[in-house]
């Protein structure tokens, strides 16, 4: 007869240790080798749990994946495969170079929002032409803080302002302008739109406003992102319209207003732009040859 020992419950064995390589491919196995950009998902998902580069994966791929790591992977991948985007998943976004932390409370910052930067950086001087004054710009709905951030770091010189009215948001980007040593270069006020701007005139304007119709913004694929940052109402113009119609009153003589738009929005956008009494109306395309940004000389 066996002893009590013998007579107890077995215990379950624990999962065999992988490799670094072995866990890519088991990755890959669950995001879908035919999926766009799985591979790259799959490395940045296990460097940011290894809190290594993606370089380390490739030079090290034989190295044992400890337990607690794989577990931690292995919630994230599965987070990734229903639909979450990597950039929340990590909890980092690169915008101009520059390392952001965002979060379900911002919208994600992407690429074609640099031309933002671009044309302001291409439009405007390190200070006004023969004088003493700074040169004053403020963007509108900062969101993470990516484009106020961006421009502090070009332009050391330039006095920046951001509004947000969405507490969470202008933490985390008040948060990201200490982690950038950007702090003493922006003022950044919560409030909606011109609301904490009373009073104040700037050189220009710029804003990466919610421009997606209701419909668009229902997309499957934005689920994870905050709705009040897609769309402010069914056509997809309202907010660009406000922006337009308001600005006006506190751009100075000369001043550009610079507001990113959807593809299929440039036309609209302009004839808003002339009817309010804007001069040089130009349209930039992005990298991917859409109609993504217009500026306009405020000239009352």
């Amino acid at each position: 007869m066996g002893t009590a020992d013998n007579l107890s419950e077995p215990v379950a064995e624990a999962a065999a240790p992988c490799t670094l390589q072995a866990a890519l491919a088991d990755a890959l196995a669950l995001l879908g080798t035919g999926q766009e950009f799985a591979r790259l998902d799959a490395e940045l998902l296990l460097a940011h749990v290894l809190q290594r580069p993606r370089s380390h994966l490739l030079a090290h791929g034989e190295q044992t994946l400890e337990a607690g790591s794989a577990e931690r992977y292995r919630a994230l991948l599965a987070r990734r495969a229903a639909g979450e985007p990597i950039a929340y998943l990590t909890g980092t976004r690169e915008f101009w170079s520059l390392p952001l932390q965002v979060s379900p409370a911002v919208l994600i910052p992407r690429p074609e929002t640099e031309l933002v930067v671009e044309r302001a950086l291409a439009l405007l001087p390190d200070r006004p032409a023969g004088t003493a004054d700074t040169l004053r710009v403020a963007e509108l709905g900062t969101g993470s803080g990516a484009i106020a951030l961006a421009l502090a770091a070009e332009r050391p010189l330039w006095r920046l302002v951001a509004t947000e009215r969405s507490t969470a948001a202008l933490a985390l980007a008040r948060c990201n302008a200490q982690r950038l040593s950007l702090g003493g270069q922006i003022e950044f006020l919560e409030g909606d739109w011109f609301e904490p701007l009373a009073g104040r005139r700037f050189h220009a304007m710029l804003s990466n406003p919610p421009y997606l119709s209701s419909a668009e913004a229902d997309s499957v694929l934005l689920r994870y992102e905050p709705r009040a940052a897609l769309s402010a109402g069914p056509t997809g113009l309202e907010a660009l319209r406000h922006l337009i119609a308001r600005a006006g009153a506190h751009l100075a003589p000369g001043a550009w207003l610079v507001l990113e738009h959807g593809a299929a929005q440039a036309g609209e956008v302009a004839r808003a732009l002339v009817g309010a009494g804007y001069a040089r109306v130009r349209c930039h395309r992005d990298l991917a040859g859409h109609d993504r940004v217009t500026e306009a000389q405020w000239s009352p």
